[in-house]
């Protein structure tokens, strides 16, 4: 246990050592102000080039098979709410105007959406007609997403990998630490770094995702109905100390303490 806990104060050194403080985002009325630390050797570019070329893969597996949507009503209905949260993303970082942002529709049962580095949204079909969303918890949903992107929280993930694994190489040459010992370390490592912040991930993209949806003129209410939806949905899940996801009370209740934050952004948006 002692080399274990060895191993994570090396991986938290070689962590801040190889990385800089970056500010992705501003902080908006819910105030993110979290710092972030990024491996300089691992750019935004690069990231936003790695995965776009992941996200024309998955586009193209579903062309294949003849369920990507690009022309259906639902498909507009979504790109026409994407395209008023984008709008609203160079609130929280200006060079986002730039990116080469993309919208597409999958057809499939999964309860899903994602927004991956550089802006590419894809939206499940199943995520809108199982849970039969309205509007404005699309947007809660793709504002959640969009804001995981804001704040590279991808990226900043990778920067942690990079950091655990080359503490865990050199470490392990110099504890002398086996294979079980590794794993155990591993464990270790993995509980008191990447989980605890992977929480904190969530809970900033559900903030600025909330911004993002009041700004663009839909009812930030709505986020407390979509995870009330999703929570049903996901019955037996892991609890909330198990999981990268906060659990549905606990997201329910920094929601609501929040929309108060973002309400006038809304009200202002109606106008």
């Amino acid at each position: 246990m002692r080399k274990s806990f060895v191993l994570s104060l090396l991986a938290a050194g070689v962590l801040l050592s190889g990385c800089q403080a970056v500010n992705t985002t501003s902080g908006g009325a819910v105030g993110v102000e979290r710092k972030q630390y990024m491996f300089s050797m691992l750019s935004t570019d690069e990231v936003n080039n790695m995965y776009a070329q992941s996200y024309q893969q998955t586009l193209s597996e579903a062309s294949s098979k003849g369920v990507l949507d690009k022309s259906s009503a639902e498909a507009r209905r979504v790109q026409a709410i994407a395209d008023r949260l984008i709008a609203q993303a160079p609130q929280f970082r200006p060079d986002s105007a730039q990116w080469k942002w993309e919208v597409n529709v999958i057809k499939s049962d999964e309860l899903n959406a994602n927004c991956g580095p550089g802006g590419k949204i894809i939206v499940y079909t199943g995520l809108i007609d199982q849970l039969k969303l309205t509007d404005a918890e699309i947007a809660a949903v793709m504002g959640h997403e969009i804001a995981h992107a804001l704040r590279e929280h991808g990226r900043e993930a990778m920067s942690k990998a990079y950091g655990i694994e080359m503490a865990r190489s050199g470490a392990g040459a110099l504890l002398g630490l086996g294979q079980d010992s590794m794993a155990l370390a591993d464990t270790v490592v993995n509980y008191s770094m990447t989980l605890p912040n992977s929480r904190a991930n969530e809970n900033e993209a559900d903030l600025i995702g909330l911004e993002l949806s009041a700004r663009a003129g839909y009812d930030p209410n709505a986020a407390i109905t979509l995870w009330n939806k999703m929570s049903k949905a996901s019955e037996g899940a892991p609890p909330e100390f198990m999981s990268t996801h906060p659990a549905s009370s606990s997201r329910i209740a920094s929601l609501q303490a929040a929309i108060p934050k973002v309400m006038p952004l809304y009200q202002a948006a109606k106008k």
